[in-house]
């Protein structure tokens, strides 16, 4: 038996020493929670794509199913991919308003460079905008961010719920007259994710999770403004 606190009832958010029982011969039966006498986890039973459905629509039991009972350990690969994506659209978008055709060798590394500098940009602004949401975090509740481990169970759950991020390489490549507006439903959807995370993770109000986005996002335009003035374009 694992011990108290190793996972979380989906509905109430109280600790649970287990998932479900099991009797052996293939008989399992899920635990129920002692706080709101419902099952501790329901979507131990679901299909993936069942849960990456609730995921998507921001239901607060899926995030603590993804967080705290699925034991996911792919945000760091996650992050990396999204951050590839992100760095090529930059990219590409910057090829399309430079009207330089030639194809000597010094200007493909020119180009190539530029997506290494890209995925650098878009780096450092994540890291801006997650250092900014931890420090207003700190700021406002520094109660709940006490141990090593509540950073990076946060952490944790800002990577993973940026992956939203991923949606921008279809609006790329079917890029039509909309694709700014789907860029930034993109960007409203991942932020909106990011909230969910923080006060599912932190079981905060609806308020301050935004709040302490607000901060993240003008560290990170902080950041852009400081790229703009080195004449770096981003």
């Amino acid at each position: 038996m694992a011990e108290l606190g190793a996972y979380r009832c989906i509905e109430c958010n109280r600790e649970a020493s287990e998932l479900y029982r099991d009797y052996q011969r293939g008989v399992l039966r899920i635990s129920i929670c002692k706080s709101c006498q419902k099952p501790v986890d329901k979507y131990i039973e679901y299909d993936p794509v069942i849960i990456l459905i609730n995921a998507i629509l921001c239901k607060a039991q899926a995030y603590r199913h993804i967080l705290f009972n699925a034991k996911i350990n792919i945000q760091g690969k996650l992050c990396i991919f999204c951050l590839l994506c992100e760095a090529y659209l930059r990219w590409l978008q910057l090829q399309d308003s430079s009207q330089n055709t030639d194809p000597d060798d010094l200007i493909r590394y020119a180009k190539e460079w530029d997506f290494y500098r890209m995925f650098g940009i878009a780096s450092l602004e994540q890291t801006s905008f997650i250092v900014g949401i931890f420090i207003a975090l700190w700021q406002m509740r520094p109660e709940m961010l006490k141990k090593k481990s509540d950073f990076i169970l946060l952490l944790k759950a800002l990577l993973l719920s940026s992956y939203g991020k991923l949606l921008l390489i279809p609006a790329v490549i079917w890029e039509h007259d909309y694709a700014p507006l789907c860029l930034m439903l993109i960007k409203v959807f991942v932020l909106t994710s990011n909230s969910q995370a923080i006060r599912v993770t932190l079981n905060l109000n609806q308020m301050l999770p935004w709040l302490a986005i607000f901060i993240g996002l003008v560290l990170e335009n902080g950041t852009v403004c400081l790229f703009q003035k080195m004449g770096w374009n981003v």
